[in-house]
């Protein structure tokens, strides 16, 4: 993990690690047993390899592409108990900007998705959220503007083997660099991604890139 200020870092086709040795550091600092080491390894752009461990919960998430995901061992799927809105439990994040332009539209997202989904929930960790949705702990998760590709490229590679869908949350492509995801099952992802792309923008959060 890097948070150098003004670094940028640029994703090769070459093997390279994204390690976050600590995701949802607020959590721990509070005493908050969710929070996690997350570990993946990318190739031609793409995560190959995936590891999230809880170690307060002792919950070890992993996963290969085209071999599948792994909860403690056990292989896991996506439920597919949910295809309406109105019955999803969603995941996601307020994040930590202050900037009123961002804040408003954070809100306006959320409100906008829970007029219309059961509940919605934030608990503190991205990697764990999409952990949730590939265990099915929650029917889906989107974040806009989180730390970095160290966040989500184990996360994302074990909803996907899981048998869930990860897509920007517009709808677009997934891309592991642009601190924007959706993650959830194949049929919730289109409906979310319809109404985010209706819901205000702020230019100080990362956007979506064709």
């Amino acid at each position: 993990e890097s948070s150098e200020k003004g670094y940028t870092s640029e994703l090769t086709m070459d093997p390279t690690w994204m390690v976050d040795p600590l995701d949802g550091t607020t959590n721990f600092i509070h005493g908050l047993p969710l929070c996690c080491v997350s570990i993946a390894m990318s190739h031609n752009k793409v995560p190959v390899v995936g590891v999230v461990y809880n170690p307060a919960l002792d919950e070890l998430f992993v996963a290969v592409r085209g071999h599948g995901a792994y909860f403690n061992g056990t292989k896991i799927h996506v439920p597919e108990r949910v295809h309406d809105l109105s019955k999803a439990m969603l995941i996601t994040e307020y994040g930590v900007s202050k900037d009123p332009e961002t804040l408003d539209a954070i809100f306006d997202r959320i409100r906008r998705l829970i007029s219309q989904m059961q509940s919605v929930r934030c608990i503190g960790s991205c990697a764990i959220n999409l952990c949730n949705v590939a265990l099915g702990r929650a029917d889906a998760f989107f974040e806009v503007g989180f730390g970095g590709c160290w966040d989500c490229a184990a996360g994302s590679l074990i909803v996907t083997e899981a048998g869930g869908a990860v897509a920007d949350p517009e709808g677009g492509a997934f891309d592991v660099m642009s601190c924007r995801v959706l993650a959830a099952g194949p049929d919730l992802v289109p409906k979310i991604a319809n109404i985010l792309r209706q819901a205000k923008k702020s230019n100080k959060e990362p956007q979506f890139r064709l």
